[in-house]
């Protein structure tokens, strides 16, 4: 019995990583789609709907009612986010303006 339960918070866990990873890279791909297309407001306004909604519906049936499963998944998602984060910065190097910019504070 307390191993089913370990189980299905461990799966909890797991299921808010792939909440997260689907959200914060949708996200990330919405930005680099959306700058780039002749009507931005469309893709952003439509990513959200469909980001939150698949999210919202996760986090639903994840925690079926039980408040562990949703905190781990929770946990899982906030971990999502700082791996996104990770894996999609761009390491720009400053421009000489930039360089400059920063003595005159």
């Amino acid at each position: 019995m307390i191993m089913n339960e370990m189980l299905t918070l461990l799966l909890a866990l797991v299921a808010g990583v792939l909440l997260g990873v689907m959200f914060f890279g949708g996200l990330w791909w919405t930005v680099r789609k959306g700058l780039a297309s002749k009507r931005p407001a469309a893709w952003f306004l439509g990513s959200m709907l469909l980001r939150i909604g698949l999210t919202v519906a996760g986090f639903y049936f994840v925690g079926g009612g039980h408040w562990q499963r949703l905190l781990l998944c929770l946990l899982g998602f906030a971990m999502a986010r700082f791996l996104v984060t990770r894996f999609t910065r761009v390491d720009e190097k400053p421009t000489a303006l930039e360089g400059e910019a920063g003595h005159a504070a």
